[in-house]
């Protein structure tokens, strides 16, 4: 029987056309902690997933809100979601990657990564991952955005930057950096590019440090979500 409870919000991420249930379902086991936090009706939907958004738009209240789980305000987010809605009228909040609770987020992860690693922040390179894109500068300018952001929280130098499909790309940024470096992917998901195209590029530039899980899948984003609902 399908669920017709009302909706208060829907998660919306881009997802695996090739293979949308799993991403379906890591986006709905999000969108349950969420509901939890906010005291709200949360749904999920990816636009890879057919007819998933369609189904939640029509559960979702008049008043509801849109939360995109994307990194960058870019294509997807300003074209896809938006001719996807059908009219809707429910209100579009800002993506993950454009939260303001972001940066502090990832300034005391990396807090925590340094400590666990007997590294001072001082000591440390930190290459920001990032997607990227050749249809716009969104992608990169929400990345660099967040750079910004986070360097005047954390008390490391400034961050590099490495793109997926755009200059200056992660393997000619990860070139030659120490032993001691950090790179934190900016990404939502464990997806694609984080399981393959970032580990390779890393590998091409013998990158000596970490690779970070993809800073959307922080324990604390629930948390950071469910505030952007509420607020």
């Amino acid at each position: 029987m399908a669920d017709d409870t009302p909706l208060n919000a829907i998660l919306v991420a881009h997802g695996q056309p090739s293979e949308p249930a799993p991403a379906e379902a890591a986006l709905a086991a999000l969108a349950a902690q969420v509901q939890v936090l906010a005291q709200a009706s949360v749904g999920a939907a990816t636009l890879a997933a057919p007819g998933a958004l369609e189904a939640a738009l029509e559960r979702l209240a008049p008043e509801g809100v849109i939360y995109p789980f994307f990194m960058a305000d870019g294509f997807f987010v300003r074209k896809t979601l938006l001719a996807r809605l059908g009219g809707h009228p429910a209100r579009v909040l800002p993506p993950l990657g454009r939260d303001p609770g972001l940066p502090v987020l990832a300034a005391a992860h990396l807090a925590t990564e340094c400590a666990a690693r007997g590294w001072g922040a001082a000591q440390v390179s930190l290459l920001i991952a990032a997607h990227g894109s050749a249809r716009g500068p969104r992608a990169a300018a929400a990345a660099r955005d967040f750079g910004t952001a986070l360097a005047a929280l954390w008390s490391g130098a400034a961050p590099g930057f490495g793109f997926v499909e755009e200059a200056p790309f992660l393997a000619d940024a990860a070139r030659g950096l120490p032993q001691r470096s950090l790179c934190l992917p900016f990404f939502a998901a464990a997806g694609g590019h984080y399981r393959e195209d970032v580990p390779q590029a890393l590998a091409s530039a013998a990158f000596p440090g970490a690779l970070l899980p993809p800073l959307g899948q922080h324990r604390d984003v629930p948390a950071l979500i469910a505030r952007a609902l509420v607020g």
